[in-house]
């Protein structure tokens, strides 16, 4: 199972607009992040994790041909808006595209994008999507997908635990039943937005503190703000790293 990170910025993709700090004035190229999300390929199936506002960008520059399924998070707006990109896919394999998440996020998805799952009388268009609700683990491609329930301020996310690799992006809390199931992990993929703490998602120090117990093999931060440089790595403990936009890596699925 090859994974790519397709986007590991902030909900503002890095650099942000008007910005000249010295995070959106780096010319490290992996410092200029695309929002967030996740490719998982298997077996020649492609299954997306959210549908970033920069979906389209970060299809075209990863050479993606194909989606068979989505993965959402939640429904906060750097995470579904890239929606109206799926379109493309849908084009060229004439297939409706599974979509999954949590009860909360498929309603707010249903509601802000009514034309990408139901076809309207006259438009000519047809339903891109088929949702389907997550209430525990499913199989998918050959691959068992287990939602792992998160606290993302007052509100909750969902992170995906496939194999022996989990993401979490968008949180600030792990609940202990969310713990046990992310034991044994190869690598972890898990929010850590910035330096200083923020009440809705973890910053580093909080990052790594709720993920040491978990002691998985290797651990990237995610969702990074333009606080963060990728070059300060360097300082964070054995095992931890940044992520960076088109960072991959194999996992062992047996």
């Amino acid at each position: 199972m090859k994974v790519t990170i397709l986007g590991s910025g902030t909900s503002t993709g890095v650099p942000m607009v008007g910005c000249n700090c010295r995070g959106c004035s780096s010319h490290d190229q992996r410092d200029k992040r695309t929002r967030a999300s996740l490719l998982v390929q298997h077996e020649g199936r492609n299954i997306l994790i959210d549908a970033s506002t920069d979906l389209r960008f970060q299809a075209l520059r990863e050479g993606i041909e194909r989606v068979d399924a989505v993965l959402f998070t939640h429904s906060h707006a750097d995470h579904v808006n890239g929606i109206d990109d799926l379109r493309g896919f849908h084009f060229l394999h004439k297939e409706i595209i599974p979509c999954f998440g949590s009860h909360a996020t498929l309603k707010t998805l249903l509601a802000g994008f009514r034309y990408i799952f139901h076809e309207h009388d006259g438009s000519g268009y047809t339903p891109l999507l088929q949702p389907q609700e997550v209430d525990g683990p499913f199989e998918l491609f050959g691959l068992t997908v287990v939602p792992v329930p998160l606290q993302h301020g007052r509100t909750a996310a969902l992170g995906f635990r496939i194999g022996a690799f989990a993401y979490l992006t968008d949180c600030n809390e792990i609940p202990p039943a969310s713990m046990a199931l992310l034991e044994g992990l190869e690598v972890l993929v898990v929010d850590g937005l910035r330096w200083n703490p923020h009440p809705f998602h973890f910053h580093i120090e909080a990052a790594i503190a709720a993920t040491i117990p978990l002691k998985p093999v290797r651990t990237i931060l995610t969702h990074l703000s333009h606080d963060v440089l990728f070059a300060d790595g360097s300082v964070l403990p054995p095992g931890y790293e940044f992520a960076c936009d088109g960072m991959t890596f194999d996992i062992h699925t047996a």
